[in-house]
């Protein structure tokens, strides 16, 4: 029977992002896999292409959704130095092995479907950093009152009386903005019962008032075609994003326009396409 929940076909893009980490020098050798660098060479002409004709290119908006998320969660950590913080979808972000050597006070809890966690598990255990403190679980966000559902792994593996940050990148727009918005609106109810909690988010707007709106809706058809999953773009304004998050049960909410902000990742000349956004319970 087909698992309507089962979004494993993503995978495609763990694995192109995991080795842009590695090559970016974001991440150990280990979390780079040959999957990944065929990827990476197989799509050098058409991001050579893109950034001439685009200014940018898959990896400029990877790299600076990955440094806003990493500021932003540094900065959380500085005044909460027993923070928590559950990546949902981890993929082979190498985020939580580089946070938990840096800062030795918080906990991080990787989460992701049954097959990457296969993957990653080991991945982890040979870089001598899985321990109370770092742990990686199995969790389906489309699931409700299972074991691995929302709810469930941030009952059993969190804390409530220390503060909260989860976190999603690369994730929402494989999902219909109703689908998507259910889980967002679960995840503001579970932030509540924490005396800090914040949800950390890359999304990718839509590209109407963009000058190449075509080019890059084309290059997303692409990535629906290679990913085999769809990729959806959500929301026409950062106002419309910021509005959208406070009726799901947000109290704040920051959009983050990579245009505007000060990181090491690179710039793209036309614009950013993706945004960060910081939404507090």
């Amino acid at each position: 029977m087909t698992n309507n929940n089962d979004t494993s076909s993503i995978s495609f893009t763990a694995h192109y992002t995991g080795y842009v980490w590695h090559r970016y020098g974001l991440s150990d050798k280990s979390f780079a896999t040959a999957q990944g660098h065929t990827y990476y060479t197989l799509l050098r002409p058409f991001e050579y292409a893109a950034r001439s004709l685009l200014g940018t290119d898959i990896k400029t908006t990877l790299l600076q959704r990955h440094a806003i998320i990493d500021r932003e969660l540094g900065s959380l950590i500085a005044v909460h130095p027993n923070l928590q913080i559950v990546e949902l979808a981890c993929g082979l972000s190498p985020r939580g092995y580089r946070f938990t050597q840096q800062h030795p006070a918080i906990t991080y809890i990787e989460t992701d479907l049954p097959g990457m966690v296969a993957r990653k598990q080991p991945l982890l255990a040979g870089l001598g950093s899985l321990n109370t403190r770092h742990r990686i679980v199995t969790c389906n966000i489309l699931n409700n009152d299972t074991a691995d559902s929302l709810e469930n792994v941030i009952g059993r593996e969190c804390q409530t009386d220390r503060p909260l940050v989860v976190i999603t990148e690369g994730l929402v727009n494989y999902f219909e903005l109703g689908t998507i918005s259910t889980v967002w609106q679960r995840l503001a109810t579970l932030l509540k019962s924490f005396p800090t909690g914040v949800y950390l988010t890359d999304v990718y707007p839509e590209v109407e008032g963009h000058r190449f709106a075509g080019i890059i809706k084309a290059s997303n058809n692409l990535l629906r075609t290679a990913s085999r999953s769809r990729f959806m773009l959500h929301f026409s304004s950062d106002h419309s994003m910021q509005a959208h998050f406070m009726r799901q049960g947000f109290s704040s909410v920051q959009v983050f326009n990579p245009d505007h902000e000060h990181t090491s990742a690179p710039i793209a000349r036309s614009g950013a396409i993706v945004r960060v956004i910081k939404a507090l319970a």
